[in-house]
């Protein structure tokens, strides 16, 4: 099977101590990954849980943990043949005043990046809103409106 890739970038006007509290914190996520809830120690080798109402929809382990410059973990992503394990790496670069921010979610398939018309499906869709969601929250203390 071939692997793919998504790399995504966005430019945040804030500082790397907020944007690492956004990106580890369970009372940040909720207000931006649409009410689901990050639970780790963050030490490397331990887990991580993206929770939804008290159900993981995702989870894996800690690989880096470099406060305010880069966070890397597995993630699972299920499919018919139940759960794999994927990597998503987040990396801080401060530039005059905003944070580059760049996600890389690697060791996917095909149909893991698939593009359903209407719906917020597949990673290529999925991660665009949330980090949207994230920079506008931390711009100007709100998300975007729900759709």
């Amino acid at each position: 099977m071939n692997k793919k890739s998504f790399v995504y970038v966005t430019y945040i006007a804030t500082t790397p101590e907020k944007l690492w509290a956004a990106l580890t914190s369970s009372e940040f996520t909720k207000q931006y990954f649409f009410g689901r809830e990050i639970i780790s120690d963050w030490q490397v080798g331990s887990s991580f849980h993206l929770m939804n109402k008290d159900k993981t929809e995702h989870y894996g382990e800690v690989l880096v943990y470099e406060p305010y410059r880069l966070l890397a973990i597995t993630w699972s992503v299920k499919d018919a043949e139940g759960d794999r394990m994927s990597n998503v790496t987040y990396e801080l670069t401060p530039l005059n005043g905003t944070i580059k921010l760049t996600l890389r979610h690697e060791e996917l398939l095909e149909q893991d990046i698939r593009k359903d018309e209407g719906k917020i499906e597949g990673f290529n869709n999925g991660w665009p809103v949330i980090l949207s969601n994230l920079k506008s929250l931390l711009e100007t203390g709100k998300t975007l409106p729900a759709f």
